[in-house]
């Protein structure tokens, strides 16, 4: 859309009303009113006379989801389809048939096709990680809002200047880490930041993944014919096809993804980041390997710890494949460490286990027990999604706004960066910059594979 009509776009949608704007405005205590905003009608988030134009980069799992989501929003309308393997394209056409009878104007392996079309509003970015930062940029530079898949990015140079177009272009940047809209995170978030938990001096935080397991070796071949393969890899370094690779798995590939350090990292890390009002850590050191699976197809490491230095507390991650039984029995979670107690989270619901003491000769708890607050099964994607078409409206910041990313990336990519290099690696929280470690910042930007690039 060219920004005159943009303008009048966000001028005439009168059903994003300055009280629906409100009403999702980030609410801090009042966490309840979330749930509430389920039993609210679509129809309130888009006027009647409005169109909200979205084309979907990357018809995936992911980005199927994410439009699914949209789409039940009254008045949202894909108007463009891009994905360089034309079997997803044609399941999402499929699927946006059966969900609302319509059909994109435009199907296109080029996502810079979708950005030029006239008269679109926003895009979705489901593709691969490697794949994120680009079309962000450019789509921000184009006028368009972006709602991207986590993880924000592949680096933190990536991230930063995710950031830096966002801003310069006053634009709508959400990153899909959807339990910044669920009304049970939300709080807990509230719970640790009252103080109830006495201080914090440690965060931990996981990932077990045991449906993950072994990918066996699979030989190079000639990509499928329905794929543009060299448009897949982009600016990754080049690399004959191997199925491994591509779909799905190309998670636990250096040349594309961080593992499951970034993958679930970018949900964990950001609850953390989130109650403890934290930007990045000052240090950071990892160990782990392929110890489940060693002769397995993946690079990234099955088994893997991170251990952050924040000011007054620490941070601990820890991720394992093929394996459910993580921490306080949790395949996933946060937990927060207090004087007093700790407060776990997860994607159930949470709850707090008091410490205790003894005074008189009798032992007490320390403070009240806090039985397990569950989710109530609220649709909080559907809740992000709705949260980003607003904020198209109001021009606030959404829920995981694109610096409230990057912030929780960093924390990802200085994990993996220290893990690569085996030892220990400090961080300059406010130049964002390795300190004094010519080796390390080499991996705080990636190399580009001709001729993309990043242009802000």
């Amino acid at each position: 859309m060219k920004p005159r009509s943009r303008r009048k776009f966000l001028q005439e949608s009168a059903g994003f009303s300055a009280a629906a704007a409100a009403s999702f405005a980030w609410l801090g205590p009042q966490a309840k009113s979330v749930r509430a905003q389920t039993a609210q009608s679509s129809d309130q988030v888009a006027g009647a006379n409005s169109r909200i134009r979205v084309g979907l980069i990357g018809c995936g799992g992911m980005g199927r989801g994410d439009l699914k989501d949209f789409l039940k929003v009254k008045n949202v309308e894909c108007v463009a389809l891009c994905d360089v393997d034309d079997d997803q394209t044609a399941k999402t056409l499929k699927a946006v048939d059966e969900q609302v009878s319509q059909r994109p104007a435009l199907t296109t392996r080029d996502f810079r096709r979708v950005i030029d079309q006239k008269d679109i509003d926003a895009v979705i970015i489901g593709t691969p990680d490697h794949w994120h930062a680009i079309p962000t940029i450019m789509a921000c530079q184009a006028g368009l809002d972006v709602y991207v898949e986590k993880p924000l990015s592949i680096s933190i140079a990536e991230g930063r200047a995710m950031v830096d177009v966002a801003r310069k272009h006053n634009r709508v940047v959400q990153m899909g880490t959807q339990q910044r809209s669920a009304s049970h995170y939300a709080a807990a978030v509230d719970f640790v930041k009252s103080g109830q938990l006495g201080k914090i001096r440690l965060v931990r935080a996981w990932a077990y993944q045991g449906w993950m397991g072994n990918v066996p070796k699979a030989p190079d071949t000639e990509p499928p014919s329905t794929v543009d393969y060299d448009m897949w890899l982009g600016p990754a370094t080049k690399r004959p096809f191997n199925k491994n690779r591509f779909h799905f798995n190309f998670r636990w590939y250096w040349d594309y993804s961080g593992g499951l350090m970034t993958d679930w990292g970018a949900h964990m890390i950001d609850i953390a980041n989130w109650a403890m009002d934290i930007k990045a850590p000052s240090s950071a050191m990892s160990t782990g390997g392929k110890f489940g699976n060693p002769e397995d197809a993946q690079e990234t490491p099955d088994t893997q710890q991170v251990l952050w230095n924040y000011p007054g507390f620490s941070m601990l991650w820890e991720h394992a494949t093929a394996i459910n039984r993580g921490p306080e029995a949790r395949d996933h979670g946060v937990a927060f460490h207090g004087n007093n107690g700790t407060l776990v989270v997860d994607r159930g619901g949470w709850e707090v286990f008091p410490e205790t003491e003894t005074v008189e000769k009798k032992r007490r708890y320390r403070m009240p027990v806090e039985p397990r607050q569950t989710s109530g099964g609220e649709e909080y994607h559907f809740l992000h999604v709705k949260n980003f078409l607003d904020c198209m409206q109001s021009r606030a910041r959404p829920r995981s706004d694109v610096e409230i990313g990057h912030n929780s990336m960093i924390a990802c990519h200085l994990g993996n960066i220290a893990f690569r290099l085996g030892r220990q690696i400090k961080w300059d929280v406010e130049k964002e910059k390795m300190i004094e470690d010519k080796e390390a910042q080499r991996y705080v930007a990636r190399d580009y594979r001709s001729p993309w690039k990043l242009t802000v």
